[in-house]
C-alpha cells in the first residue's frame, strides 16, 4: 500500500497557495483589505445616495402589492421631520451600499484569507461562497416578494384590531421607519438562509455528523421560530413564514449530511475490498 506522503496529490491537497509571511506583514496586508473594502463600501454608498429616487421606487414595489391585497385600504408614506428623508437616505445608501459591494469587499477578503488556506480548503470555501450566495440571494427575493406584502397587510389588519375602530381607508406611516424595517427584514432573511453553509461546513470539520443533526430535530423547530422572530418582525405571521423555510433548509442539510457519511462509507469499504 503506497504511502499518501509520497502521493503527488495528497501533497498538492496539504499545499497552501502563498508565501510564508511574518506577523507584521500579515498586519499590514489586513490594514490595506480593509482600507479597500472600506473605499469601495464609500463609493456603493455614494451610487446609491446618487440613485436614491430609484432605490425607494425598488423598496416601495412590497408596499404597492400590499395595498393591492388591502383592496379597500391603502397604506401611504411620509416624512414627519426636516431629518427623516437625510437620515432615510443614509440608511437606505449604507444597506444598498453592503448588498452592491459585496462582491468586490468578498473578492479583497479572499485575496487575504486565499494564501494561507490548503487546495482542498479554496476547493471547499469556493463551494461555501457559491452555495451562501444562492442561499442570501434566495432568502431576501422570498422576503422582498412573498413575505414582506403579507406582512404588511396583516399589520394593517392588526391595527384595526387592536385599535377597536372600523378599518381606515387610509394608513399614513413613517417612511424612514418603513425603509429601516424592510432592509432590516431582507437581510436578515437572507442571513438566516445561510443555515445549511454552517451546518454542513460544521459537518465538513467533523463538529457535526448526520446523528447528531437528526437528534436535533425536535430542538430545530424552536430554534427556527426564535430565528424567524430574531431576523424578522416582531409580527407572528412573518416569524412562522420565516421560520418554514429555515426548518426544511435544515432538513435538507440533514439529508445531505446522510449522502455525504454513505459515500464515505461505501469509499472505504471499496477501498477495503481492493
Amino acid at each position: 500500500m503506497a504511502d499518501p506522503n509520497e502521493d503527488p496529490e495528497h501533497h498538492e491537497e496539504e499545499d497552501g497557495g502563498g508565501a510564508v509571511k511574518s506577523f507584521l506583514e500579515h498586519l499590514e496586508d489586513l490594514r490595506w483589505t480593509l482600507i479597500k473594502a472600506g473605499v469601495c463600501l464609500m463609493i456603493g454608498m455614494l451610487v446609491c445616495l446618487v440613485a436614491g429616487n430609484y432605490l425607494t421606487r425598488f423598496l416601495t414595489q412590497p408596499l404597492e402589492k400590499s395595498n393591492l391585497l388591502l383592496k379597500t385600504e391603502k397604506i401611504q408614506l411620509e416624512y414627519f421631520d426636516p431629518a427623516g428623508p437625510f437620515v432615510s437616505a443614509l440608511h437606505m445608501a449604507f444597506f444598498g451600499g453592503v448588498l452592491l459591494t459585496a462582491p468586490i469587499i468578498f473578492y479583497f477578503v479572499l485575496q487575504f484569507v486565499l494564501p494561507a488556506l490548503k487546495i482542498i480548503e479554496k476547493k471547499y470555501l469556493f463551494r461555501a461562497l457559491i452555495a451562501g450566495s444562492a442561499l442570501f440571494l434566495a432568502g431576501v427575493s422570498l422576503c422582498y416578494f412573498w413575505v414582506m406584502p403579507l406582512a404588511l397587510k396583516a399589520t394593517v389588519q392588526y391595527s384595526n384590531w387592536l385599535l377597536g375602530g372600523a378599518a381606515k381607508t387610509l394608513h399614513t406611516w413613517r417612511a424612514e421607519t418603513y425603509f429601516s424595517f424592510l432592509t432590516k427584514c431582507m437581510i436578515g432573511m437572507g442571513l438566516g438562509f445561510e443555515m445549511p453553509v454552517v451546518l454542513l461546513t460544521l459537518v465538513k470539520i467533523g463538529v457535526l455528523d448526520y446523528r447528531k443533526l437528526a437528534a436535533m430535530r425536535r430542538y430545530m423547530i424552536v430554534i427556527c421560530l426564535v430565528l424567524g422572530a430574531l431576523l424578522t418582525t416582531p409580527e407572528v405571521l412573518t416569524q412562522v413564514i420565516m421560520a418554514v423555510p429555515l426548518y426544511g433548509l435544515y432538513e435538507i442539510s440533514v439529508w445531505i449530511a446522510w449522502y455525504w457519511e454513505r459515500g464515505e462509507r461505501r469509499q472505504h469499504q471499496s477501498g477495503g475490498t481492493d
